[in-house]
């Protein structure tokens, strides 16, 4: 351990390699670090915090994270120490692979590195990492984040180290059986798409499926290319012709089951920990610029829920043993909802207050109908924009998503927007407000910059005008979950309670729930959940229980 307290003077503290001998040293630093009254300064605390864990301290706040501060400051930047350290304090630290070498496998542990070097290493990192707080500090009154890195960022840290520890329990004979039937439905389908194409190549080859494709089955005149001058054979190119073969459903099928075997199916087993038989994923604070979290080892966030075959890895994700139950909660349409009271949009402001459905009420408008007359097509066609006009879509990007021509999605827009007039005002005002500031702003004042903004060039400009509508709704949608998240955390410790919030996806927070506290937690859940902001429409949560993953979803 490392430890500063005034700028260019530090201490070094050397651990020995037993636990237990280890575990009684650190233990003289538990009055400080569980201590209320005295801050605590770091560079990516929730390791910190997650490793004392494990030797019986539970660090406290007031803290101050630099590289929390510094994602605040800058959300499009990176954040690691010695790269902030050469910004703000114009000096380039020592680099741990001069110590131990790049990372790999020929990399060293630090304990074979002689104590004097390690001192200065390690002494050196406390002591930027307190002059970088002296920086940051100000820098955070001046662009008017305190708030959010006070009231959310922070709090948020002892949250996920928590969930982190915590872990969730995968029931890898699920896995490994389902792994099984995979590969059948692979078998099967390489043998149809050989029968279409009239002979035998590797299907995940780009070049050998572009020759078939293109020069074979010649399903189109002019395939567009890739910047290598090879035919195009990604996702999105090969789902606009799906309607011209059957062989490209067929691909798509087979690059989507081929995925899910080798991203998932066959590595979750693998990650499980020897220590507790659980999976503990690595959540990531500081990497969507939108304020959305992020995680890695596994990436929880991908487990794909669209398809039922994707769904089908929730089976595995079990309650920690049969005391316990799993209970999933997920906001319903939360940015829709979000884009309604911020736009203050009066027509889908009554709409979500009235419990319609949200896709159904906006087709019953476009189409000038009935509630009751309106069709799945039309419902739909809805959707697809509802969701689009979040991320500025066009009557061209509707109608290949959709099927519609050109005209009639131009026109379902043009609709949409006199329905919605609230809305158009709401990109109009946020678009104009990001010009003249250079950034758009959240509800809790959470910055995401846009330098393009002003671009000359139109590709470039609109990239950015679409990043200003969606990130104050997205950025939003994030903030609140993380109110929830840390309001939700802070009552189960109150309430001293043996169930834990295990696992944050996208909307949704998964918890391992002790069976006698399911009725209270549930009551906890949904005010957490529902009172995180204050909004000017309903939210609502779908919230179930169920003996894995799937079943409580």
């Amino acid at each position: 351990m490392s430890f500063s307290v005034k700028p260019h003077e530090a201490y070094y503290i050397p651990f020995p390699e037993n636990y237990h001998e280890t575990e009684l040293i650190v233990q003289e630093f538990k009055e400080v670090l569980e201590d209320q009254k005295i801050e605590k300064v770091g560079q990516n605390m929730k390791f910190d915090i997650a490793i004392l864990k494990w030797y019986g301290i539970d660090v406290q706040t007031p803290m101050f994270d630099t590289m929390m501060a510094h994602y605040l400051i800058q959300p499009d930047m990176r954040h690691n120490m010695d790269l902030l350290s050469e910004i703000y304090l114009k000096y380039k630290p020592v680099s741990i692979e001069t110590l131990i070498g790049k990372k790999g496998s020929g990399q060293l542990s630090m304990r074979t590195v002689d104590t004097e070097t390690v001192k200065e290493y390690a002494a050196e990192d406390a002591d930027v990492t307190l002059q970088l707080k002296n920086v940051f500090e100000p820098m955070l009154a001046e662009s008017d984040t305190r708030k959010l890195f006070d009231e959310i960022e922070i709090p948020l840290i002892p949250v996920l180290a928590s969930m982190e520890k915590e872990g969730v329990r995968i029931d890898s004979s699920v896995l490994n059986e389902y792994s099984g039937e995979l590969e059948k439905e692979v078998a099967r389908i390489t043998e149809e798409i050989y029968r279409d194409a009239g002979t035998t190549f590797n299907i995940s080859s780009p070049k050998q499926l572009g020759e078939i494709l293109y020069d074979r089955l010649k399903i189109v005149d002019k395939p567009k290319q890739t910047k290598n001058k090879q035919n195009s054979t990604s996702e999105d190119v090969l789902s606009k012709m799906e309607a011209k073969h059957p062989i490209i459903s067929k691909i798509l099928e087979y690059r989507s089951l081929t995925k899910l075997k080798s991203t998932y199916v066959d590595v979750l087993p693998l990650l499980v920990s020897p220590r507790d038989n659980r999976i503990h994923t690595s959540y990531n604070q500081a990497v969507a610029a939108t304020g959305r979290l992020s995680s890695n080892n596994p990436n929880l966030q991908n487990i794909p829920i669209r398809t039922e075959k994707g769904r089908e890895i929730r089976k595995a994700f079990v309650p920690r043993n049969e005391n316990y139950t799993l209970l999933s909660a997920d906001y319903s349409q939360i940015e829709l909802r979000i884009i309604a009271s911020m736009s203050g949009d009066k027509n889908m402001i009554e709409a979500f207050k009235n419990g319609e459905d949200i896709h159904q009420a906006t087709a019953a408008k476009i189409y000038n109908i009935p509630l009751a007359e309106v069709s799945k097509d039309m419902r739909r066609n809805a959707k697809m924009v509802n969701f689009g006009i979040i991320y500025g879509i066009s009557s061209f990007g509707l109608s290949e998503r959709s099927g519609m021509s050109r005209k009639e999605a131009g026109d379902v827009i043009k609709q949409y927007f006199e329905q919605y007039p609230g809305i158009r005002e709401y990109m109009d005002n946020t678009i104009a407000f990001a010009r003249a500031n250079g950034y758009v702003e959240t509800l809790m004042k959470r910055r995401r910059y846009l330098r393009d903004i002003n671009s000359g060039n139109a590709n470039v400009r609109g990239f950015a005008e679409r990043n200003a509508i969606n990130a104050p709704i997205q950025g939003t949608a994030a903030d609140m979950i993380k109110i929830a998240m840390i309001r939700i955390f802070d009552k189960f410790e109150k309430q001293k309670l043996r169930s834990r919030m295990i696992l944050q996806v996208h909307d949704e927070l998964v918890f391992d729930v002790y069976q006698p506290e399911v009725d209270e937690v549930k009551i906890i859940v949904a005010e957490g959940m529902k009172n995180a902001m204050h909004l000017d429409v309903p939210v609502e949560i779908d919230m179930n229980t169920g003996a894995n993953w799937l079943l409580a979803h």
